[in-house]
């Protein structure tokens, strides 16, 4: 028989089944914070950039930071629940959906900075939660 201490060992060694939802879940939650933080603390500079108004920016900004720290208290828990994470993978789908639905309604008038950086924003939260679908499906 092999020995104990070797078995407990290579199961300790083992990878687990939640390392790539907890690790998109934490890079989600950084870039969403880090953008919510700009968005609070640049909005006047970013509007005359992108086009988007303080009055869109500082709302979008404190949502953003308070996702960011739900998504990251998701990511670091002990043991990742699947029904938080399909919520988180479900309002990353939304995001794209909902900000190109502003983009063909002309409810904002962005910049064309500001419509590359919408287009670029949706397509990386639809990669997170793509990403975080793969590591829903792995636990």
């Amino acid at each position: 028989m092999a020995s104990t201490q070797y078995d407990g060992m290579a199961a300790s060694a083992r990878p687990t089944s939640d390392g790539l939802a907890r690790l998109v879940l934490k890079l989600d939650a950084v870039v969403t914070g880090l953008n919510g933080a700009a968005y609070l603390a640049l909005a006047p500079l970013l509007d005359s950039l992108l086009g988007v108004t303080t009055a869109v920016q500082y709302p979008v900004g404190a949502f953003l930071l308070l996702y960011a720290l739900g998504v990251l208290a998701i990511g670091t828990r002990k043991e990742i629940n699947r029904a938080s994470l399909s919520a988180v993978i479900a309002a990353n789908l939304l995001w794209p959906v909902l900000s190109l639905a502003v983009l063909i309604s002309g409810a904002l008038s962005p910049t064309g900075a500001g419509t590359v950086w919408i287009v670029l924003q949706s397509l990386t939260v639809g990669g997170f939660a793509a990403i975080q679908y793969v590591g829903l499906k792995r636990l």
